[in-house]
């Protein structure tokens, strides 16, 4: 089986990169080949994604990978954070700079879609989670713009537009927008319909695995790859190729893929759309194989990001490392908020608005740097122990292990609270879950390995190292029927 040479575009939420992977059946090497910031733009109209300059440094990394690669990169896949999307007119031309799903514009907008249907009928349909930025509340307020729209094209299938000349909406992602039915695994035609939203808008949905075409001529003179270099369809919601990425050995584990935001829940093959789910605000979303990634949001290290620019900024102690080791000498019993309060939710002066949510809350304010970062560190395993508890609850999903995967698998101080608060092991790692998880779809399609998620989960155990942690304390979840 011959190996394969894979680019993985990955971009989140404050950074983007370019991995180059050479993929055979004993070998997965990683290489990051080209990193640039993901800085949103506020106009006078909202906060804009920068979505001209994100592409200008994809083809630039795209450029680097065939450099890395001495020319021959047999396959591109994108991967993204979910939810946001460029509207796209006729002739195929972008109508504006997409909208950030931190800005305000969606204010009030879930209760104006809730009026045209009910909550509980959309979440039978879709099981998605209630996130006021859900792209299907982004819709309801678009306005005139939306009459000129042929098309939505979420990120990840803007820029695979962008590159191949080809239309079409990957399932993972789609699965995010509370457009798409999670029992039929296709567009929601009667939600489309009762909010007032042209079907057409909608195109073709493709399966992660799905090898889409070559690349553009134009593309091509931009980033000297060869006329042999394809884009494949991935998990383009970066959380389901984190998932993939996870080095489970088998289905008894939960998940917490930690970056700008914690992913946090466990793998089903069918979804869970119960009224307790609803009230727990459980989302149910497609996954890579036909799973179902059942899970919800905790606001995750934004709130440390935030509060390192706010110090930064006023020339104080903003080094991580050091504020690592401040937290840790802060020691346990500080303060525990809630993580995902909605003043949260913009950027902005987030030590302040913490100390304000401890007032608020009765609780002890954190006196310096060092106890603020442990307050946040400690309400966000607290959040991950309590949403673990709630998924293993309520899908009847037994856990015996918490997979950390992401940027804060590095974090060790998060990773043994994590622990302590979930009452189970934590294996942290890959750190690069998501960048593997796309290119290990793409190998796949390209014949480079075979076999499903497990086989690609055993590669990972088999050459990328991961850290455990044991816990401190003795919780342990109940057990329940397997499902």
């Amino acid at each position: 089986m011959p190996e394969s040479t894979v680019a993985a575009v990955d971009l989140g939420a404050s950074s983007g990169r370019v991995m180059l992977a050479r993929v055979g059946r004993d070998r997965l090497d990683l290489t990051e080949v080209h990193r640039f910031a993901n800085v949103p733009v506020r106009l006078p109209d909202g906060l804009h994604w920068d979505i001209l300059r994100i592409y200008r440094d994809v083809l630039d990394g795209l450029a680097a990978a065939r450099r890395a690669a001495d020319g021959e990169v047999d396959s591109i896949g994108i991967d993204s954070w979910a939810v946001d999307y460029g509207l796209l007119d006729a002739r195929g031309a972008l109508l504006g700079n997409p909208y950030h799903y931190r800005d305000t514009r969606t204010d009030g907008a879930a209760e104006t879609v809730h009026a045209q249907i009910g909550v509980d009928d959309l979440y039978a349909t879709t099981g998605l989670q209630f996130l006021p930025f859900n792209t299907i509340y982004q819709l309801a307020v678009e306005g005139p713009v939306l009459q000129q729209a042929s098309r939505v094209a979420l990120i990840p299938d803007l820029l695979t537009y962008w590159l191949t000349g080809r239309h079409g909406v990957e399932m993972t992602n789609a699965s995010t927008t509370g457009l798409f039915d999670a029992r039929r695994r296709a567009w929601a035609d009667d939600v489309i319909r009762r909010v007032g939203l042209p079907l057409g808008l909608f195109g073709e949905l493709r399966p992660p695995g799905v090898v889409l075409g070559p690349l553009l001529a134009g593309v091509r003179d931009d980033t000297g790859l060869p006329e042999s270099t394809v884009v494949t369809a991935v998990g383009s919601h970066d959380t389901a190729s984190a998932v993939v990425g996870v080095p489970a050995a088998d289905e008894r584990f939960a998940y917490v893929s930690c970056g700008t935001w914690s992913l946090v829940g466990v793998e089903l093959d069918q979804p869970v759309l119960t009224d307790a789910g609803r009230a727990a605000n459980f989302t149910n979303e497609l996954g890579v194989d036909n799973t179902v990634r059942y899970l919800r949001n905790v606001m995750g290290l934004w709130l440390l990001s935030e509060s390192i620019a706010v110090w930064e900024r006023a020339g104080l102690v903003s080094d991580l490392p050091t504020l690592l080791a401040m937290a840790a000498e802060a020691g346990p019993g500080g303060p525990v908020i809630d993580p995902d309060d909605p003043v949260f939710l913009p950027p902005g002066d987030m030590p302040a608005r913490i100390e304000d949510a401890c007032r608020r809350a009765g609780l002890p304010v954190p006196t310096g740097q060092g106890a603020l970062v442990r307050c946040i560190l400690d309400s966000l395993a607290a959040a991950y122990s309590r949403t673990v508890r709630e998924a293993v609850a309520l899908s009847g999903r037994d856990v015996d292990a918490v997979h950390l995967v992401g940027g804060g698998a590095q974090n060790e101080l998060l990773c043994q609270l994590t622990a302590d608060a979930c009452g189970l092991p934590v294996v942290a790692g890959p750190v690069e879950a998501t960048a593997l998880g796309n290119v290990l779809v793409q190998a796949r399609a390209l014949g480079a390995i075979s076999g499903d998620r497990w086989s690609m989960r055993a590669l990972i155990r088999a050459t990328h190292p991961t850290r455990r942690y044991e816990p401190r304390s003795p919780f342990r979840p109940q057990r329940h029927p397997r499902r």
